[in-house]
């Protein structure tokens, strides 16, 4: 069959009779609908505007390709990054997939430098709304400095300024992924610089919804009068960061896009691992200690804020704390003191501000009276310092009253190392991962308030057999993470993040139990755990305690007929079986 251009394609797979005719009416485009209405689900694949050399066959070789397991969705928006993403470029031979060391190799040889055609250096690579009230001139960073260098001395936290965009989160992210080396090459290639082979490209990788996502970007930087707007280094020939940034921001569409979001989502994003969000007004603080001293052994990172009113953004308290701005956690560690009086130990907690600047001016901050108490070895163990460069201790307790919300992204084995920050005999989280979507008229019933259509949202099965190892109290700890995919990148199509949340149940007698659940059922049960309230992140997490047994997850939108993809995952510090 010779070529010809598809306007649009659907094929059924597993499809239940009775709700073909809804699944049909889906207002999905250009991407993979996936329904659990049975224990089998039904898949309805659509393309808008490919050419493709023979239709069915190719749908019937993707779906047989993609398909692997039952459990799968994901997304095709028609862009190259998504598509070399989920390894498609073989079924779509006309896409331009972009492969960094063939287009380095061309350039080089040319002796042209990359530019490149996915994000070029114009306006729209910098805004889809506001336009910036200065006029951006792009240069590289051998045009802002003779001795430009990707790395001065290999990278550091310490190599992160914020620039004139709200992406503070990002960058307290990249100060902590600065700290696990092997993670940070992952992410941050060390193949690539202005040395040997320089061509104007570089490349990144970030997790994305289960996989990893390589992202090719050329060294075009936004400037204004010689100078970067945005992300820069302490080292002013050096551009990591900068270009780090760059790629980010066309993971997502823009710079613009980068305005305002959560540390945990771009930890995630570097890692691949699981974000916890903590009320610290809601927690002892033994409880926060524990919390912290855990996260901090497992290698997990860590961020925190202080909530502000749109008034308050960025506004400096009297003990030079920031508020509305993030944070980068980057030290946990019970400190011995002694005093005349009394001697123990106390715990410190280390941050660091993005901004390279403004600092805690409270008890343990830096130069303060308290660090005398500290023998001089402890000091010199810790690599403390007293610069002013943005990082110091303060006190677990005044860390506990002056903060918001902690975030933690707990690492798990889809974070790809053996390794942790800290010691190697640390352990790590078990993890269970499913995909999914809420489709109108079909699996999205909207929360438990909507006793009729709650049951029609995609349930999860989950089997806990072990409990933990030290804890003596027979129960499991395990924590759940739903993520809604892909609205950061559709924001400039006007769609915005969805409140989602999710509900636990416990079968107590399995093999008695309608699968699915029914909406008498759920009406008749109560929750064990859930995620309330319904919020509008991009993952929801709830961590909880429970006995050996099967539970249910039933994961939704706050509204029914709310239409959107996600992938849930299941965290535990002993194995779980999840269907």
């Amino acid at each position: 069959m010779d070529k010809m251009e598809v306007s649009e394609c659907s094929i059924f797979i597993n499809q239940e009779q009775e709700h073909a005719q809804q699944l049909t009416s889906s207002q999905i485009r250009g991407g993979v609908t996936v329904a659990h209405t049975t224990r089998r689900p039904i898949y309805k694949v659509q393309y808008t505007s490919f050419t493709l050399k023979d239709t069915t066959s190719m749908m019937q070789q993707f779906l047989r390709l993609s398909f692997g397991h039952t459990h799968t969705a994901l997304w095709c928006s028609g862009q190259c990054t998504w598509l070399r993403a989920y390894g498609f470029q073989d079924q779509f031979p006309d896409v331009n997939v972009q492969d960094f060391y063939q287009l380095r190799d061309q350039s080089y040889t040319s002796g042209r430098l990359f530019e490149d055609p996915e994000f070029p250096a114009t306006d729209e690579s910098i805004y889809f709304s506001k336009k910036p009230n200065f006029k951006c001139e792009w240069k590289r960073p051998r045009e802002i400095s003779k001795n430009a260098q990707f790395f001065v001395e290999g990278p550091s936290r310490f190599d992160i300024e914020q620039g004139s965009i709200g992406d503070c989160w990002f960058l307290a992210a990249a100060a902590n992924l600065t700290l696990i080396k092997n993670f940070f090459y992952n992410v941050i290639p060390n193949d690539q610089g202005f040395d040997e082979k320089y061509a104007g490209i570089f490349h990144f990788r970030f997790w994305q919804y289960g996989r990893w996502v390589e992202v090719v970007v050329d060294d075009r930087l936004p400037t204004k009068n010689g100078k970067l707007v945005y992300t820069r280094s302490s080292e002013t020939n050096e551009f990591w960061s900068a270009i780090f940034e760059k790629a980010y921001a066309k993971l997502y569409g823009s710079y613009e896009a980068l305005d305002g979001g959560t540390i945990c989502e771009a930890m995630v994003d570097f890692t691949g691992g699981v974000s916890e969000r903590i009320d610290l007004s809601r927690i002892t603080q033994d409880s926060l200690l524990s919390i912290m001293l855990k996260a901090y052994e497992r290698g997990s990172l860590m961020g925190c804020a202080i909530n502000a009113t749109a008034d308050e953004l960025e506004a400096e308290t009297k003990d030079g704390l920031v508020k509305g701005h993030a944070y980068s956690v980057t030290k946990v560690k019970l400190f011995d003191f002694k005093t005349r009086r009394a001697e123990g130990q106390i715990p410190l907690i280390r941050l660091r501000n993005p901004w390279g600047q403004i600092e805690w001016k409270g008890p343990w901050s830096d130069k303060s009276p308290e660090w005398r108490y500290v023998p001089e070895d402890e000091k010199k163990k810790s690599g403390l310092t007293f610069d002013n460069d943005g990082e110091f201790f303060m006190s677990l307790r005044y860390f506990h009253s002056s903060f918001s919300e902690l975030e933690i992204c707990n690492l798990s084995a889809d974070s790809l190392t053996t390794k942790t920050l800290h010691e190697e005999g640390s352990t790590r989280w078990e993890m269970s991962i499913f995909e999914g979507s809420w489709v109108i008229d079909l699996t999205a019933g909207g929360c438990g308030r909507f006793t009729e259509s709650f049951w029609r949202n995609p349930q999860y099965l989950i089997t806990l057999t072990d409990a933990d190892k030290d804890d003596g109290d027979g129960k499991c700890t395990v924590l759940v993470a739903l993520m809604q995919k892909n609205r950061r990148a559709q924001r400039k199509m006007g769609l915005e993040i969805l409140s989602i949340g999710f509900e636990i149940f416990h079968l107590a007698d399995p093999s008695r139990t309608p699968k699915p659940l029914t909406a008498k059922f759920l009406a008749q049960s109560e929750a064990v755990a859930s995620s309330l309230p319904f919020i509008n992140l991009r993952e929801v997490t709830c961590r909880v305690r429970l006995q050996p047994g099967v539970y249910c997850i039933v994961p939704s939108t706050y509204q029914p007929n709310e239409e959107g993809e996600f992938i849930i995952r299941v965290f535990s510090e002993t194995k779980n079986n999840m269907e």
